[in-house]
C-alpha cells in the first residue's frame, strides 16, 4: 500500500523512505496563495500542545480534500507538524535571518522542548500521535550563531535549527526521539500507521 505525504519537507520524505514506506506527495500552496486550512499562525493564547495537534490534523484533512479535488486514488494521508516550546512560548520557523539569530541566542545554554504531531487521515477518521523531546543546547557564541545562520540551514526549520545538520554540534543533551526532532518520529509514525491497518514491516 502506498500513502500520501502531505508535506514539502525533505526530512520527512527521507524518513519515510528510511522506514520503507512508498508514498506520493500532496503539496499545499504557499505564500500569498496559501490555503487558509493549513495556516500555521498560532491562535491567541494557544498552548503549544494544542497548536501542534491542530496544525497536524488540519494538514491531513486538507490533504484529503486535495485528493478528492484531483480525483486521486484514496489512500492514507500522513501529515506532521513540528514546533518548539520554550518558556511556554511557541517558536516556529524564523521570519528572516535576524529572527533566526534572535531565536538561537534565546536557546543558547537552555533546554527547550520539540513537539512533533503526526496525523493520518483514512477511511473517514484522523488518528493522531505526539512525539515530545527535550533538547539542551550548549552555550553558543555570537560568531558561531552568525555563521550558522549565514549557511541558510535554519531558515525553513522550526526553532531555527536542524538537528541532523550543522546544528547537531549545538546539542549537549537529547531526551526523546532524534527523528521526532528532525520532523517525523519513525517509531510513533510506524505505530500510528499500524492503527489503520498499514504495516510498514
Amino acid at each position: 500500500m502506498r500513502i500520501y505525504l502531505a508535506s514539502r519537507s525533505p526530512r520527512r520524505r527521507e524518513l519515510l523512505t528510511q522506514m520503507g514506506i512508498s508514498f506520493d506527495t500532496v503539496v499545499f500552496r504557499e505564500g500569498l496563495r496559501a490555503d487558509n486550512e493549513t495556516d500555521e499562525t498560532p491562535h491567541p493564547d494557544e498552548a503549544p500542545l494544542a497548536y501542534v495537534e491542530r496544525v497536524a490534523r488540519a494538514k491531513a484533512e486538507h490533504g484529503l480534500k486535495i485528493v478528492y479535488e484531483r480525483k486521486l486514488p484514496l489512500r492514507p494521508i500522513l501529515s506532521a507538524d513540528t514546533t518548539l516550546e520554550f518558556a511556554s512560548e511557541i517558536i516556529g520557523k524564523p521570519l528572516d535571518m535576524p529572527d533566526a539569530m534572535a531565536i538561537l541566542k534565546r536557546l543558547s545554554g537552555q533546554t527547550h522542548r520539540v513537539l512533533t504531531g503526526v496525523a493520518v487521515n483514512y477511511q473517514g477518521r484522523t488518528e493522531y500521535v505526539l512525539s515530545s523531546s527535550e533538547v539542551r543546547f550548549r552555550q553558543l557564541d555570537e560568531d558561531e550563531i552568525r555563521h550558522y545562520v549565514i549557511s541558510g540551514e535554519p531558515m525553513d526549520k522550526a526553532g531555527a535549527y536542524g538537528i541532523q545538520g550543522r546544528a547537531g554540534m549545538f546539542v549537549e543533551h537529547l531526551a526523546g526521539s532524534f527523528t521526532g526532532v528532525m520532523g517525523l518520529p519513525v517509531c510513533e509514525t510506524g505505530e500510528l500507521l499500524k492503527k489503520i491497518g498499514f504495516r510498514p514491516l
